[in-house]
């Protein structure tokens, strides 16, 4: 799998100079912080992401991305990288290749995917009433597109 590649042949976005303005929701965590969220589209269907620009990948929780998927795309492939951060030691994790990923205007296809078990990180923001998770927007995306956060306007900036 050649990702970065990939993420730079398959982008369908109409101009190379414009940015691309995605909505950010402020997600308040208890009464000392908070998280960035963005909605996406995967193959068409509305999808919640964390920005984390200390994650080094974009990945996907591994049970919620196969509501996105037909029936013949669901099949993992086994990653031979161990993954780690997100509040454990380390974990395996598996690729799959999504059809079309959508972040405002930007079209990404063919994109292939981290899938990692985001239970724990689901289960939190369950006991704390928090919209579900199916994703963190990592550094290799956000580094790829130049991304640039304004907490004053509520934006994230992509430039492709």
């Amino acid at each position: 799998m050649n990702f970065m590649k990939n993420i730079h042949s398959n982008q369908t976005s109409k101009s190379h100079c414009m940015p691309i303005n995605i909505p950010i929701k402020i997600i308040p965590i208890e009464n000392d912080g908070f998280h960035l969220m963005v909605e996406i589209k995967i193959n068409q269907k509305k999808a919640n992401m964390i920005i984390d620009t200390g994650a080094s990948r974009t990945v996907f929780d591994e049970d919620l991305i196969l509501k996105y998927l037909k029936n013949e795309d669901k099949e993992f492939e086994e990653n031979d990288k161990l993954s780690t951060g997100l509040g454990t030691n380390s974990m395996k994790s598996k690729a799959i290749e999504l059809k079309s990923v959508k972040f405002g205007s930007l079209k990404i296809k063919n994109y292939q995917a981290i899938v990692l078990d985001l239970k724990h990180v689901n289960e939190s923001y369950k006991m704390l009433n928090l919209p579900i998770i199916h994703g963190v927007l990592g550094g290799d995306l956000l580094n790829s597109y130049k991304a640039v956060i304004y907490y004053k306007t509520k934006t994230l900036k992509l430039y492709p």
